[in-house]
């Protein structure tokens, strides 16, 4: 376990030298670099036989115990099979890229993004810490925000990479809330130790809520409808990005939290309908869309969301056989979606285009990756010998087994026919017709772009023909979603039953559709305007939600210090009244007998001062009215028994009278630019705010809550700090943190009026 933390820790420690090993040797470095992610897939074989035996491996460093804040990691059979996927694609995505982005200026920046999202994806999955499994879930979504507008200088990039990322943000803001209702209310922000003592959100009050917020992460990250429709626009991202985030990665991350949290918020009614309904009608709706589309990317991206929909479908139904199912279906569709979004951007760089409508016969000239094309599709087909049929087969039984059966075997069925439709078109497009393409000549690509798609294809036709292969780790990922279920053994063959019906049939009427929709695309027209689209109405709220911050920040943000001032008063102003208003007025028991005349003489005095300031027409006196302000209370200093308080308050006063009295010739002359209803609304918001003050102060007197701190600063002021001014042990040792702030805010300001002065001198020297 610690192996595998240095192993990712080493990784993020290299990937910055990315831009420089590509500088040096150019896109060969990528065999270099994809020895990194390799290494932690090797490291995760490794740990396959502990976790069969023992379920779960762990390993945790306190850190911030008192706020639950620790660094714990864990690893059980559904850690183990999303670290295999993002480690061993990640190693083939590696690869893939440096021969299909050979050549790009941006390269090294490239490989720096795509090794930090896979090792910020690794942290989220064998986190047990709830806070920290967030960390890392953030810090997929900024580098994936990277990737995704890796092309930068295209503006749909650009869009398409702040909509992924506001979505998913915003969902991220929401999953931090219901994690922390989930952490509070079990009393522990570990997720091993919530299952050591039985926790079950569900008997909770508040169980609705969590629910509410962590699904609504878990939709959001997984493009559930309605957020669905950043996923297809995400496909603005080099191939690579598409192949390894939106097919095996982050847009699995929410359906991995839902699954890791299934134990604690499953098993009720409630997240029965949630997820069924939000899994079924995403399923449904992303088939639907797929016929529509002739671009290569925009396809598979939506039958990626059709099948994230049938995962959350599947953990809505709590069994053993579907948990099962899930484990399959997850591993599967990794497999052959991974494959088919290489085998489209391979088809996109060595014939210059990935519309359906332009390409044909391309079998000839791209041997291999047709090879690897016909094997996906089976597999996206659910046709045997594939894995595919298998977890397709496991589907089905799961969901004639759950509540409302039909229903969600009807939904299934609808959207396995755009399955077969999609795998026919890749398939039509490799093995039918003369060869065609926009580019010539055609001819098979780089070895690098070759790797990724065969041996994915390759593996999902291996664990179809030996089931067997597999079943360890799908039973592993079932045992971390039901602990106490009974799991099937996987078999390619199940007999003549039911599901295998539904499974002939589906093809069928695929096949038949495909046909008589002249093999390319049913749904040619566009069925949903463009006011009605969800992409649409969201860069619409966008756009306006600028528009009304604009509006705002005119209004608000008006250049005179004035403004700025009353606003932030009247604002105190209004909340301590409403405050006042809604429990009580403050309580005013003061003793004013112990108070000397000669004590009140220097208040009046500083009263006088502080009035005349606001009066006077000259600045020279207002500077000297200010000053008899300091001195005054540096003399209140020295009645109190403080006078070293006093005479630091009076060096300060008179260094800072020096300094007004010096800068007032080079101000303009004084003139009155007020008018008497400005006058009067200062004055008015002046006296209010000193009256708050005063009865805070004066309330404030009559309350002790805890004993008084200055006995303590008395007693140890010499005992810890070794000095005898306690005034100055205060300072320099126990708020020794708030002075170094004050000096760090003089050191600030300072840097600014020096700027300030090089940029005067400077225009000065220009002119």
């Amino acid at each position: 376990m610690i192996s595998l933390l240095l192993l990712m820790l080493l990784t993020t420690l290299l990937a910055p030298l990315a831009p420089w090993m590509i500088r040096w040797a150019g896109a060969k470095a990528s065999w270099a670099l994809a020895l990194l992610p390799t290494a932690i897939f090797v490291q995760f074989l490794s740990l396959s036989g502990q976790v069969f035996s023992q379920g779960a491996l762990s390993w945790s460093l306190p850190w911030m115990s008192q706020v639950g804040f620790d660094l714990s990691f864990y690893v059980d059979g559904l850690s183990l099979m999303m670290g295999l996927l993002v480690s061993g694609i990640g190693a083939l995505i590696v690869v893939y890229a440096g021969g299909y982005l050979k050549g790009h200026p941006y390269l090294g920046r490239f490989f720096l993004s795509l090794l930090l999202f896979m090792v910020s994806m690794l942290g989220v999955v064998i986190s047990d810490n709830l806070i920290l499994l967030f960390i890392f879930w953030e810090m997929t979504s900024v580098t994936s925000y990277l990737l995704i507008g890796f092309d930068h200088d295209k503006k749909e990039g650009r869009q398409a990479a702040l909509q992924a990322l506001l979505i998913t943000a915003g969902g991220g803001l929401a999953l931090l809330a219901g994690l922390i209702l989930l952490g509070l209310s079990g009393g522990s922000f570990d997720l091993s130790i919530l299952r050591e003592l039985g926790f079950q959100a569900s008997a909770l009050p508040q169980y609705p809520w969590i629910l509410a917020l962590v699904a609504l992460g878990a939709f959001t990250k997984s493009a559930q409808f309605p957020f669905h429709f950043w996923l297809p626009g995400a496909m603005q991202a080099p191939t690579p990005v598409s192949a390894y985030l939106h097919s095996a990665t982050m847009v699995k991350a929410g359906v991995f939290l839902l699954a890791r949290l299934q134990p604690e918020l499953g098993g009720t009614d409630l997240w029965f309908w949630l997820l069924s309904s939000v899994g079924g009608i995403t399923m449904l709706w992303g088939a639907f869309l797929a016929l529509s589309k002739t671009d290569l990317k925009q396809i598979l991206a939506y039958t990626t969301i059709s099948a994230l929909g049938l995962m959350i479908l599947l953990l809505g139904t709590v069994s053993a056989l579907a948990a099962t199912a899930f484990a399959a279906l997850l591993l599967a569709h990794a497999l052959y979606k991974g494959t088919l979004f290489m085998v489209a951007g391979a088809v996109d760089h060595q014939t210059g285009s990935r519309d359906v409508r332009e390409l044909s016969g391309l079998r000839r000239a791209m041997p291999w990756t047709a090879t690897s094309a016909l094997l996906a599709a089976l597999a996206m087909a659910g046709l045997l010998p594939t894995f595919s049929f298998v977890a397709k087969e496991l589907a089905l039984e799961a969901l004639l087994l759950s509540p409302w059966n039909w229903i969600l075997v009807s939904i299934i069925s609808l959207a396995a026919l755009s399955f077969v439709f999609v795998a026919a078109q890749m398939i039509w497009l490799f093995f039918a017709g003369d060869l065609k393409a926009p580019k010539s000549p055609v001819k098979e690509g780089y070895p690098s772009l070759l790797l990724g798609p065969l041996v994915l294809s390759f593996l999902g036709l291996l664990m179809g023909l030996w089931a067997g292969f597999g079943q360890g780790l799908i039973h592993s990922v079932g045992r971390s979603l039901q602990p106490l279920g009974e799991f099937p053994k996987l078999s390619l063959w199940h007999g003549f039953n039911l599901p295998l019906l539904l499974s002939v049939s589906t093809l069928v009427a695929g096949l038949a559709l495909f046909h008589f929709s002249n093999y390319k695309s049913i749904l040619s027209w566009d069925f949903i305007r463009s006011p009605w689209r969800l992409n649409t109405r969201f860069q619409d709220l966008f756009e306006g939600t600028l528009m009304a911050s604009g509006w705002v920040t005119d209004l608000l943000q008006t250049g005179y210090l004035r403004h700025y001032l009353r606003m932030v008063i009247l604002g105190i102003l209004l909340l301590f009244g409403l405050s006042f208003f809604k429990y009580s007025l403050p309580q005013l028991q003061t003793d004013w007998t112990d108070v000397r005349l000669y004590e009140l003489g220097v208040a009046l005095i500083i009263a006088l001062a502080a009035l005349a300031a606001t009066m006077v027409q000259s600045r020279l006196a207002t500077i000297a009215c200010l000053g008899v302000i300091g001195f005054m209370v540096a003399t209140m200093y020295v009645m109190f028994s403080a006078p070293d308080l006093g005479l630091t308050q009076i060096a300060v006063e008179t260094l800072t009278v020096i300094l007004f009295a010096l800068v007032i010739y080079k101000l303009p002359v004084y003139q009155v630019l007020s008018s008497r209803i400005n006058v009067a609304l200062d004055a008015l918001l002046s006296l209010g705010m000193g009256f708050l003050f005063f009865v805070m102060i004066l309330s404030a007197a009559n309350l002790q809550w805890h004993e008084p701190i200055s006995s303590f600063h008395g007693d140890n002021a010499w005992l810890q700090a070794y000095g005898r001014n306690v005034v100055n042990v205060i300072l320099v040792d126990f708020r020794v943190l708030d002075t170094l702030g004050e000096l760090a805010v003089v050191a600030v300001a300072t840097m600014g009026v020096y700027s300030l002065v090089r940029l005067k001198r400077r225009r000065k020297s220009l002119l």
